[in-house]
């Protein structure tokens, strides 16, 4: 189904939530239009922060995400179907209706300094971005990163947002004791396939700058390729690299697309609205790689895909990073043994 596309943002509405029984529909049998666009941040105070996986797909088992939802409007973003547990939809919503954890950082300092605690590398963005817009103003990430350097807790970081370079500051203290490692996440370097597919982001451009300023303070920085989509950016990807080489990256990934849940709809949507003529061909390839469905969430499988197009990039990508010298790297190891978790003293007073 082909929509307009609306300035500045990723989708073109708000798919139901599946969690809800009941939904409104107008007398076309559209989601009626949504008037309010401007984008609200709802603040909420956290009971538990620190987030843990098993799955052999993902190279961190603990993560912190400071943010629910995310303003920078990717549409392919796997996070989107999350805000549905908020009670929201996973398109406007999701990019229009912020959730901040305001205490975030004490939260977090608390979790860390409970005594069976054992320190692990932390990732900060594993779902939505944690240099979003609003980090700007509120400064969750910041503040994290305040607590990670005071307890010499390891830490990771992935963002597509320039603003990591306000930070530079305590990367680089982190950087100097082996405990801090970036991501920064690159899409695509036409500024024109940006503004369609993630339209609220820094544009590869300067993501590349905030690469060469990372490394230029000895911070180990490497790239993230993602998502790979094929017959939309699959092209651009040696250019990716060799650019991110270029200036400084010592190591790359990649993602192959993912379409989880709501996803696969509203990316669906936006090749319709977008790329009318080679939609069914870019889905086509999706699925191909994906054994004969949108999405296969199976280990082993959901970040690389399957098939003749999968094992194409997978070649392409493991050629260009040899040619280059860049590390083939989803994580870097980071010092564990400085730990000091200043944990509180359990003894009550006598007086």
């Amino acid at each position: 189904m082909q929509a307009h596309a609306i300035k500045g943002r990723g989708v073109s509405g708000n798919p139901h939530n599946r969690y809800h029984s009941l939904h409104s529909v107008g007398d076309d049998g559209d989601v009626g239009e949504i008037k309010l666009l401007s984008t609200d941040i709802i603040e909420q105070t956290a009971k538990t922060v620190i987030a843990r996986n098993q799955s052999p797909d993902v190279p961190h088992s603990q993560s912190v995400n400071p943010y629910a939802g995310c303003e920078h409007g990717c549409v392919y973003c796997y996070a989107r179907p999350t805000h549905a547990y908020h009670d929201l939809s996973p398109g406007l919503d999701f990019e229009t209706k912020i959730i901040a954890k305001t205490n975030v950082s004490e939260c977090f300092s608390r979790e860390i300094s409970k005594e069976a605690y054992k320190a692990k590398p932390i990732l900060i963005g594993a779902n939505t971005d944690p240099y979003q817009p609003v980090e700007q103003r509120l400064e969750l990430t910041r503040q994290l990163l305040e607590v990670c350097l005071e307890k010499s807790h390891p830490v990771s970081l992935i963002t597509k947002s320039a603003l990591i370079e306000r930070d530079l500051d305590l990367l680089e203290q982190l950087a100097q004791k082996g405990l801090c490692s970036v991501r920064i996440s690159v899409t695509t370097l036409d500024n024109q396939l940006k503004r369609k597919m993630e339209p609220r982001t820094a544009s590869g451009q300067a993501r590349l700058a905030a690469v060469s300023k990372l490394a230029e303070r000895g911070i180990p920085t490497g790239v993230l390729v993602a998502p790979i989509i094929p017959s939309i950016n699959d092209s651009e990807l040696e250019a990716i690299l060799e650019a991110a080489k270029h200036a400084g990256a010592i190591s790359a990934t990649y993602i192959l697309l993912r379409l989880p849940l709501e996803v696969k709809e509203l990316f669906s949507t936006w090749l319709e609205t977008h790329y009318p003529q080679r939609a069914k061909h870019v889905l086509s390839l999706i699925s191909q790689s994906r054994g004969g469905k949108l999405y296969d969430s199976s280990f082993g499988q959901r970040m690389s895909g399957e098939g003749v197009f999968a094992d194409m990039i997978s070649k392409r990508f493991l050629l260009a990073c040899n040619k280059l010298g860049l590390k083939v790297a989803h994580s870097d190891k980071l010092n564990c043994d400085l730990f000091s978790a200043s944990k509180p003293n359990q003894q009550m007073s006598l007086f």
